[in-house]
């Protein structure tokens, strides 16, 4: 089976090819393609994305990425068994390109087509690369997310936790800002705090130790910003010393906060998902936090944890297998919740 996957959720135009060749339980992937054309450079001079430049991106790039990318795998859409894209949730311009791109292709071809919760493609995507049965516990955090989930399979979700205001990705873009470490600020974070003392500075640890699963950061980047607005000029290991003693304090609200996860929903696997799961200090403490739970850690690899399209391509393969396609009706949203509790 091979599926085309397009991922245009956000700054990021990206197709790929995902092929399997082995039957159920567990069914083996292989990337056959995997192209994606980052808008670093459209974005970094306004410090953040801009909804409506990254829209135009998308609509200028994506013909091309979908044809290079049956180039590398060296398919025509002839070969392939479906089409899925991103339906959701994000910036709706892009989401838009990506889904109608995706309905045409399939349309003209006679290809089922898949709408995929960009969401699922990070909560499944171990599952291209790595043993992982359902069910199992996911910590999701990015740019615009942060949630504990136990996932029992495509579209059934059950959430443990959410933020009740800003998610961590968020959270290290703002910190980085703050200090002029540029965009986007998880990796340059992660870089300057390689070289800096996580016991400098003491920051606020919000909803640490309190029950529950929920996440809150704002009064983290509160406490960054007052921090940052207390520095003496030309004290250079500042920088450093903040960004360690930042991502340390992360570390502790998301230890924390997948302990309880734990003891409401016992796993022998842990999935951390999301573009803040390419963090490697993060992912050594829960690492830590789940060998003491008896659990293994699991992460996808560092360049499948940010957007792409192999993600998306796998969902789209979990879902045709089980018979899960869309019509050509399927309508682009902005907002789309993950857990099966909610409504569309």
């Amino acid at each position: 089976m091979r599926v085309l996957g397009i991922e245009t959720s956000c700054d990021e135009t990206a197709v790929a090819i995902v092929e399997t060749t082995a039957a159920a339980p567990h069914p083996v992937g292989r990337i056959l393609a995997n192209v994606v054309y980052s808008q670093l450079t459209e974005h970094r001079r306004f410090g953040g994305v801009v909804p409506e430049i990254a829209a135009r991106a998308h609509l200028e790039r994506i013909d091309g990425l979908v044809e290079e990318a049956l180039g590398t795998a060296g398919l025509d859409l002839a070969d392939l068994d479906g089409i899925a894209a991103t339906g959701g949730p994000g910036l709706i311009g892009g989401v838009m390109v990506g889904v109608m791109t995706a309905k045409a292709l399939a349309f003209a071809h006679e290809k089922p087509f898949i709408a995929v919760n960009h969401l699922e493609g990070h909560a499944l995507s171990v599952r291209l690369t790595e043993d992982v049965t359902f069910p199992y516990l996911l910590l999701l955090v990015s740019g615009g997310h942060c949630q504990l989930l136990t996932v029992r399979g495509p579209g059934d979700f059950t959430r443990l936790g959410t933020t009740i205001d800003d998610a961590v990705g968020e959270c290290f873009d703002k910190t980085a800002k703050l200090l002029g470490l540029g965009f986007p600020g998880g990796p340059a974070v992660e870089r300057a705090a390689a070289g800096g003392n996580p016991g400098r500075f003491s920051l606020p640890r919000p909803m640490w130790r309190k029950p529950g699963c929920d996440f809150s950061f704002s009064g983290l980047k509160t406490a960054v910003r007052q921090t940052v607005e207390r520095l003496e000029a030309g004290d250079r290991s500042a920088i450093a010393d903040l960004c360690a003693s930042f991502q340390r304090t992360v570390g502790d609200v998301l230890a924390d906060r997948c302990a309880n996860a734990f003891a409401m929903s016992p796993s022998p696997t842990l999935v951390v998902a999301g573009g803040v799961a390419a963090n490697l200090y993060l992912r050594r403490r829960l690492e830590d936090l789940a060998a003491r739970h008896g659990a293994r850690l699991v992460a996808p690899p560092v360049k499948l944890c940010t957007d792409n399209g192999a993600m998306i391509a796998w969902a789209g393969i979990e879902r045709l297998r089980l018979g899960m396609v869309d019509a050509l009706d399927f309508k682009p949203r902005p907002r789309w919740p993950l857990h099966s509790d909610s409504a569309s």
